[in-house]
C-alpha cells in the first residue's frame, strides 16, 4: 500500500510541474499594444470614457472633456500608446483642460531612473527632478513645456518593460494624484 502510494506521488509530481511551468505562457501579455487600426489613429466626439486604451484602466477620470484622441505608433523597438482627453479650448489657453496618457512599451525599462533614457520625441524626462511619491506611487515629474501644454507630467515604470507618463492640464494638477493612483495596466 505505501508503495502505490509514492508512486502516485511520484507520478503526480511532474504534471503539477509541467502545468506550473505552463501557467506564464498562458498570461496576459506584459504590455498593452495598439492593434493594426488602431496605429492609423482616430478622434471621438464624445471621448471615450476610462477605457479608452485596449489594457489600460484610469479608474478616475476627471469631467471636462469634449473630444479624445488615439495615438499609437512604433519606432526603434519601442510601442508608444496614448490617449489624450480635451475640451474646446486653445492648448495656450491656461484653463484648458486636457489629460494625456501613455502606455511606453520599452524593452529597456527596469525602473524609475531608466525614463531620463526614455527613447520618446515628445515627453522626455531627461530635465525632471527627483523621484516623488505621487498617488501611491514613486515617479519621476516636471512641469509641461510648451509641447505638451501647461501642466504636471509624470512617470513611472509599473513593471518591467512598460513605463506609463501622464500629462494634466493645469485644471487638473489637484486631480493627478487620483488619477496616477487610478490607472492600470
Amino acid at each position: 500500500m505505501k508503495t502505490i502510494r509514492i508512486l502516485a506521488a511520484l507520478t503526480a509530481a511532474p504534471i503539477a510541474a509541467a502545468t506550473l511551468i505552463a501557467l506564464p505562457a498562458h498570461a496576459a501579455p506584459t504590455c498593452p499594444a495598439p492593434s493594426k487600426a488602431e496605429l492609423k489613429g482616430r478622434t471621438d466626439r464624445p471621448a471615450k470614457g476610462t477605457r479608452a486604451l485596449k489594457g489600460v484602466r484610469v479608474a478616475h477620470l476627471p469631467k471636462g472633456f469634449t473630444y479624445g484622441e488615439l495615438e499609437a505608433s512604433k519606432h526603434d523597438g519601442v510601442t508608444e500608446y496614448a490617449y489624450r482627453w480635451s475640451d474646446d479650448r486653445d492648448d495656450t489657453d491656461r484653463a484648458h483642460r486636457s489629460l494625456w496618457v501613455r502606455v511606453v512599451c520599452w524593452p529597456k525599462a527596469r525602473d524609475l531612473k531608466d525614463l531620463r533614457k526614455l527613447p520618446v520625441a515628445l515627453g522626455t524626462f531627461t530635465s525632471a527632478g527627483k523621484p516623488a511619491r505621487l498617488g501611491g506611487r514613486k515617479v519621476l515629474g516636471k512641469t509641461g513645456d510648451g509641447a505638451l501644454g501647461h501642466g504636471r507630467y509624470v512617470g513611472w515604470v509599473p513593471r518591467s518593460g512598460v513605463v506609463v507618463t501622464v500629462m494634466a492640464g493645469q485644471p487638473l494638477i489637484r486631480d493627478l494624484p487620483a488619477i496616477v493612483k487610478g490607472i492600470r495596466v
